[in-house]
């Protein structure tokens, strides 16, 4: 089986547009994404590979734009390799292989659970607070208010916000 070494993902130009809810900001999107191996708005990746063997591409949709393969300290196109019969790309030698692809885009209906995901995420997020902070203190006259909670929130707030159940059918690519 051959092995990604290295991937490198450009930032989209724009993250999907929901349009009713201004709490789903580029940085929910972002951590949504970083979740599942799925994306919705094109942007630009480049794998860096070694064969030889299949390969399978970690995000999806991906479309190849080229492969190149490392030859006399220069990277050059390279028709070296052929379709899997497992639905990746078999890689015949060595290499090392370069290969640059558009992924995200196609269909532009968001699928609903998505759509939930980001809606809980988004609430989660502006519900709890100022980011790092540990402890937050409001008060209005008499009445105050204080809260606590872990400082890895941020973190685990994929799961906790309850965004991680309905993204789980997209957390590979198929």
């Amino acid at each position: 089986m051959a092995i990604i070494l290295k991937q490198l993902e450009a930032v989209p130009a724009e993250y999907p547009d929901i349009g009713d809810s201004p709490a789903i900001n580029p940085a929910v999107w972002a951590r949504i994404e970083s979740y599942i191996a799925w994306r919705f708005t094109p942007r630009s990746v480049t794998w860096h590979a070694e064969g030889p063997g299949d390969i399978h591409f970690p995000l999806c949709p991906a479309v190849i734009d080229t492969v190149e393969v490392w030859h006399d300290g220069a990277w050059v196109e390279s028709f070296d390799h052929s379709a899997s019969p497992w639905g990746g790309i078999f890689l015949p030698s060595i290499g090392p292989f370069r290969f640059v692809a558009t992924v995200g885009g196609g269909d532009p209906e968001l699928p609903a659970a998505v759509i939930e995901a980001a809606h809980k995420l988004a609430d989660y997020m502006a519900a709890s607070g100022e980011p790092g902070a540990k402890n937050e203190a409001v008060s209005l006259g008499d009445i105050s208010q204080t809260l606590a909670r872990h400082e890895a929130w941020q973190s685990r707030s994929i799961s906790n916000s309850g965004a991680g159940d309905l993204l789980r059918p997209y957390r590979r690519a198929p």
